[in-house]
């Protein structure tokens, strides 16, 4: 029997693969292996189960698949991932000022509570000066009263009523020191 093949050729080793197998051995996807199969017009034929066997020398494909391209983006896609971006980088903003709007707030809020205090402090000091002249005048008009009827009831009295005149003098001069400290 001749040989079919020339001189120094050496016989093809042709297999049936499906598409699965195909794909598998040159590491691409079942779609592309169909695809190569049909742009290379690669005998096919139907297996016993019904599925598809292409005819293929490995040795002769020489094929390298193609780096994937990346699929174009939808410009409306797009477009929304930037306002959404936008937004985003907006907000962010808008929540860096209301931080410091919240924080020169507070730092007001604590000046007025250390005024408020002071001031507390000054009223309360105020008061307990108020009713300790008060307590300073009521004695006094005390005293005042006792000299007035202690002069009506007799004029033989008058050694008492200089004493006790010397007595609200000092208590004059005490209450004027106690008011200004």
């Amino acid at each position: 029997m001749p040989s079919r093949f020339a001189p120094g050729e050496a016989p093809m080793c042709v297999e049936l693969l499906t598409y699965a197998d195909l794909s598998a051995r040159l590491g691409i996807s079942r779609e592309a292996a169909r695809s190569l199969a049909r742009r290379r017009r690669l005998a096919r034929s139907r297996s016993a189960d019904g599925k598809a066997l292409v005819s293929v020398d490995l040795s002769e494909l020489r094929y390298t698949p193609r780096p994937r391209r990346g699929r174009r983006a939808d410009p409306i896609d797009a477009s929304l991932a930037k306002i959404e971006a936008f937004k985003i980088e907006a907000f962010k903003a808008e929540v860096a000022r209301l931080e410091m709007v919240a924080a020169n707030t507070r730092a007001d809020f604590e000046r007025e509570r250390e005024r408020a205090d002071r001031l507390t402090i000054e009223l309360m000091q105020a008061a307990a000066e108020t009713a300790a002249a008060n307590a300073w005048a009521a004695r006094l008009e005390d005293e005042v009263a006792v000299l007035r009827t202690g002069r009506q009831a007799g004029g033989a009295i008058a050694g008492y009523a200089a004493r006790r005149l010397g007595h609200l003098a000092a208590a004059i001069v005490h209450a004027d020191r106690a008011a200004c400290r």
